[in-house]
């Protein structure tokens, strides 16, 4: 049974979580029912199972582990934000190795947070994502900003960027959320979704944080 614990609907950040291990999976569910201004909306044990119940869940923020049963946590992950672009993923998981780390970045999520992280850090990086934000563990955020460092490839895309694209890119740097982007232009959100996938096709990337990264490297 992959859909365990649902509070009772309030207002606050919504949370859906994709977990294996049960015992963790419970703990997470309680954990986040038990913060004020959380609530879990859904919790999975395999990727497949949460590809199926997510888009319907709608959770602002999905904390998602990469070794799952049969698919993959990133492979999930990519799969996800084809679905729905303005998903926001949480990777939780043990590994920091380089590889899995990009390997997450570039199949679209968010943050990257260590299991070994305090509740108060889950719930502070949770927060953060929803809010436009890519927290991440400060080992894996050295390691991250280690490659860009040492990285000199310039990167294609950004020049083919037209003002607005631009604009709106300069604006996910600065961690705006879409809804903040979306009244400052004085457009939609779905207005500004539709810029961010014609940016994200431009520049070759998957993500927002992919995407902010180049443009900071350039």
């Amino acid at each position: 049974m992959t859909k365990e614990v649902l509070s009772p609907p309030e207002p606050g950040i919504t949370v859906s979580i994709v977990e294996d291990d049960e015992w963790l999976r419970q703990d997470l569910v309680r954990e986040i029912n038990s913060a004020k201004g959380f609530r879990c909306v859904g919790a999975h044990a395999s990727a497949e199972a949460a590809l199926a119940l997510l888009p319907k869940e709608k959770a602002n923020v999905i904390i998602m582990d990469i070794n799952l049963p049969g698919m993959s946590g990133i492979e999930c992950v990519r799969r996800l934000k084809e679905q729905s672009p303005e998903a926001n993923v949480l990777m939780l998981t043990v590994y920091e190795e380089s590889d899995l780390i990009f390997a997450a970045l570039r199949a679209g999520a968010s943050g990257y947070l260590l299991k070994r992280s305090s509740s108060a850090e889950l719930l502070a990086a949770l927060e953060d994502v929803h809010h436009g934000g890519s927290p991440m563990t400060s080992s894996v955020a050295r390691r991250v900003v280690k490659f860009f460092v040492s990285e000199r490839a310039s990167h294609p895309g950004i020049e083919d960027l037209s003002s607005r694209e631009k604009e709106i890119l300069d604006l996910l740097a600065q961690g705006q959320a879409y809804k903040e982007i979306a009244d400052r232009l004085s457009v939609s959100v779905n207005t500004v979704r539709m810029f961010i996938r014609r940016i994200y096709k431009k520049m070759h990337v998957h993500s927002r944080g992919e995407a902010v990264a180049r443009l900071l490297n350039r």
